[in-house]
């Protein structure tokens, strides 16, 4: 099952989603370039924490 790039699941990082699954976000970078959010990403880790669906049965 394949899911939209815009559909972030709970508790992914939007931005590491659409970076993962949307061709349209390295569409400008030549080839061999680093995308320098992705970089940024790496480096620093992700902006910010989602939080995770609950697992409900507790």
């Amino acid at each position: 099952m394949t899911v939209p790039a815009t559909d972030t699941p709970p508790g992914e990082c939007p931005q590491c989603w659409q970076h993962a699954y949307d061709r349209r976000a390295h569409r400008h970078l030549k080839p061999r370039e680093d995308c320098p959010q992705c970089v940024d990403h790496m480096v620093n880790g992700c902006p910010f924490l989602v939080p995770k669906k609950s697992s409900g049965w507790w």
